[in-house]
């Protein structure tokens, strides 16, 4: 089978033919036939986090093994099952669920793989989706997604199940409340899809890019900031009045204290993004204005049935993807422009 793996960190991706693995029990080998680009790959591929005056987090101390192939929106055929597995047929297309934790921890017990201490995760910790093929540890992760379009399904697997698991730990907001979105990048332009069928709330959407921008607003944006262009003036003047939730997809000190400063009295903020850095705030407003705040990693496999379910029976408005061959030239220019910010939307890397 062809990988593109990483051989450590900041390393570029090199092409690799490697035997094709041979599923037992409950695994299933799917053939990759779509794959979305995330930040999270780039996080991955540089190996660490940025945790401020703290440093870095090294993602090889939370478990990342050297080469690795990364990519963890996956949508594959079935072409090999394990001796165990009795509920899937080959030749069928699934969508992954790419969090897979330990499945004995408490955590794992009560349905939150994705933070798992000892996360197995596809496409970080465990060889992921660009590759020609995935070995899938349990068929449980596997779901059916007849009747979408296998580029969209894929995103669902992290932009679309990000968005989805942050955006319902915020609401109901009622027509009169407001809710900021910080980043309108292929996770916020979901959140914004997202939010614009599931509340009446005002959506005002702030970010450096005019191009994210007037995505957000044909997804349903009531208002729309560029931070870039203020010139001195903070988001919250901008603005001029304070909102009842943020949910920040960048989650830089910046863009952190933004938030902060945005929320109204008993106001939620969510962060969401691992661009990372760190925030200093007043400590005696937290409870003088009774705010929560509240990280948002991911969602568990359950969201994730329940957004295919949405899917399948709302007219969703959808970010937009733009489709490109799996292969090493378009994986890493992808990639690239990931990391700079040059992608409105998402790209969806579909075999030959």
């Amino acid at each position: 089978m062809k990988a593109f793996t990483v051989a450590g960190p900041g390393e570029p991706v090199r092409e690799s033919e490697v035997d094709s693995p041979e599923p037992r029990g409950r695994e299933v080998l799917l053939r990759v036939t779509h794959v979305g680009v995330c930040h999270t790959d780039v996080h991955a591929q540089a190996g660490e986090y940025d945790l401020g005056q703290q440093g870095r987090l090294s993602i090889v101390d939370r478990g990342l093994r050297y080469p690795a192939v990364f990519g963890h929106e996956i949508v594959g055929e079935v072409i090999a099952v394990g001796e165990d597995v009795e509920d899937i047929e080959l030749g069928s297309r699934r969508l992954i669920f790419p969090w897979i934790g330990c499945g004995e921890c408490d955590l794992c017990l009560r349905g939150d793989s994705q933070v798992c201490r000892s996360s197995r995760a596809l496409g970080v910790f465990r060889w992921g989706g660009f590759a020609s093929e995935i070995l899938v540890p349990d068929s449980d992760t596997l779901i059916e997604i007849d009747g979408l379009t296998p580029a969209w399904a894929a995103t669902l697997a992290c932009s679309g199940l990000t968005a989805y698991s942050a955006v319902n730990k915020v609401l109901p907001l009622s027509a009169d409340d407001r809710i900021m979105v910080i980043g309108a990048g292929g996770v916020g332009l979901a959140a914004i899809a997202f939010l614009s069928y599931l509340t009446d709330a005002e959506v005002v959407v702030v970010d450096v890019s005019e191009v994210n921008l007037a995505a957000a607003k044909k997804l349903g944006a009531s208002r729309t900031v560029n931070s870039r262009t203020l010139k001195g003036q903070t988001v919250a003047s901008a603005v001029g009045y304070p909102v009842q939730a943020a949910v920040d997809f960048v989650n830089t000190g910046d863009t952190f204290r933004t938030a902060f400063d945005c929320l109204d009295k008993a106001g939620i903020h969510i962060p969401v993004g691992l661009f990372g850095g760190e925030a200093v705030l007043p400590t005696a407003l937290l409870p003088l204005k009774s705010i929560r705040i509240q990280g948002s990693y991911v969602g568990h496999i359950d969201d994730l049935r329940r957004l295919i379910d949405l899917a399948r029976t709302v007219k969703l408005p959808r970010i937009p993807i733009a489709e490109r061959e799996l292969d090493l030239i378009s994986l890493t220019e992808s990639l690239e422009a990931v990391a700079n910010g040059a992608i409105a939307g998402r790209t969806v890397l579909v075999a030959p």
